[in-house]
């Protein structure tokens, strides 16, 4: 009698255990093992639901983006469209003229040598704010306690307006600016810096002194997204800080280097208006930019040229673009 209890025992609990598996196993795997008694599924109910609320979300984001696209359109792409148009086009009439326009921008000296100081600008300028901001960014992030007032001061010169800040230098260094002043009273005579080949320097110094703060709290907050067991792990292990920053910091930067790379050089189009209030619409040839030359094509205008060197402009800055995104932001 009580070896039957037993198995009768035995039985149950294979058979409760046996329905849970049963219970448990979904639907679709009981209907490929062929169970007849299951009703048909409705294959489009529950894949129409989840592709009406993505269809709703995606119309809401495009909704909110309406009024931008609606102002990028009506502002830069419609206007765009007719510059590159007037491009192949007579300044007066409407006389198509095929490349003529470009053939006599890229034979304008005034244009291979604005576009020839730009250049040197960026690959001088960039290199140099990129890493004296990393390295500026690294040192602040292991200082623990002045980190909020040394953000402040390395910041500070974003806040000033450019006009204050071209002020600023042109009493610098101008002829009779305090930096000559300084050197005649140590008995060095003071030096022309804004009309001659120096100005590219005091020009560059200005640009790079006004987005170093910037750049560096960008670098900080890529190095704030870097887990410190890595580095704890590495220094176990006998690494010391040049091989942490080579092999740790470095490679997990490579996002970081492309916003910042590319929001640096969006700035560095914008030192017009300091090259301007330094030296004026015909500065020293070493300074003479784009812009200038833009700026003094448009009071002159002539037209044909603008719109030409426009479009050739457009093209050289998306091919840089293009080369940053492949380089720095290709696994994003």
């Amino acid at each position: 009698m009580p070896q039957r209890c037993v198995r009768l025992q035995n039985v149950l609990l294979w058979r409760h255990r046996r329905g849970k598996e049963g219970r448990a196993q979904s639907r679709p795997q009981l209907r490929e093992a062929g169970n007849p008694d299951l009703p048909p599924r409705h294959p489009g109910r529950s894949g129409s639901r989840g592709l009406s609320r993505r269809a709703r979300e995606a119309g809401c984001g495009y909704l909110f983006l309406l009024p931008s696209l609606l102002g990028t359109g009506a502002f830069v792409l419609i206007p765009f469209l007719d510059v590159f148009r007037r491009s192949f086009l007579q300044a007066a009439g409407s006389g198509f003229v095929g490349l003529e326009n470009y053939r006599r921008v890229l034979a304008n000296e005034a244009f291979r040598q604005a576009a020839g100081n730009t250049a040197r600008f960026m690959l001088f300028c960039l290199p140099v704010l990129l890493a004296l901001s990393l390295c500026m960014a690294a040192l602040v992030r292991q200082s623990a306690h002045f980190q909020r007032w040394i953000k402040t001061g390395f910041l500070l010169p974003m806040a000033i307006p450019a006009a204050s800040v071209a002020v600023f230098f042109r009493m610098l260094f101008d002829e009779k600016g305090w930096l000559n002043l300084l050197l005649r009273k140590t008995g060095l005579s003071g030096q022309d810096w804004l009309t001659s080949g120096r100005a590219f320097w005091v020009l560059s110094a200005c640009y790079i002194w006004k987005n170093l703060g910037y750049d560096m709290i960008l670098w900080l907050a890529g190095l704030g997204a870097i887990p410190e067991e890595q580095y704890e792990a590495a220094k176990v292990q006998g690494a010391g800080a040049w091989a942490c920053f080579c092999y740790i910091t470095l490679p997990q930067l490579k996002e970081t280097l492309f916003v910042t790379a590319l929001l640096s050089f969006v700035n560095a189009f914008r030192v017009f208006r300091e090259a301007y209030l330094l030296a004026g619409d015909y500065p020293h040839e070493s300074i003479y930019m784009l812009q200038h030359l833009f700026n003094n094509w448009f009071v002159n205008l002539d037209i044909q040229k603008m719109t030409a060197a426009a479009v050739l402009l457009v093209i050289g800055t998306g091919a840089v673009l293009l080369i940053f995104r492949r380089k720095g932001g290709g696994d994003g």
